[in-house]
């Protein structure tokens, strides 16, 4: 098998407001998609593994209860400044700030905030890698 993650489904409250967000406010290019399912394409997923209560620490949330779910989406970009623009595109979307950008322990820099519905995603800058654009052909 070839790992990879071909599909992220998250669970929204409310899938117009949820469509809004990501289409208009963050950019997803949307596909075409029955009413009750909105799709979106995405250039390519990466998967991270790190334990519960340190991404619950580094997020700056609870590990338990409804302050966090285990689950964080990353998205990764190759500048610092690139990150504070990501994330004020996100606020200006209608995302909640969870933890302002800022210079982290493992050498890069990074920030959370949640969706409409509390999906936590990280936007980070790894100075340590850049994977960059995925080739759609491998």
């Amino acid at each position: 098998m070839q790992p990879r993650i071909s599909m992220i489904t998250l669970g929204v409250r409310e899938l117009a407001a949820s469509v809004k967000f990501y289409e208009e406010g963050l950019g997803f290019p949307r596909m075409d998609s029955p009413p009750e399912v909105a799709f979106f394409t995405l250039n390519g997923t990466w998967l991270g593994l790190y334990g519960r209560d340190a991404l619950a620490e580094d997020a700056t949330v609870s590990a338990e209860g409804s302050g966090f779910a285990a689950v964080s989406l990353a998205h990764n970009v190759p500048s610092e400044e690139e990150v504070d623009e990501v994330m004020n595109q996100a606020l200006a979307a209608g995302a909640t700030l969870v933890k302002q950008p800022q210079k982290v322990f493992w050498g890069g820099y990074s920030g959370y905030f949640k969706d409409p519905d509390g999906h936590l995603w990280e936007i980070a800058h790894n100075p340590h890698f850049w994977v960059g654009p995925v080739d759609e052909d491998n």
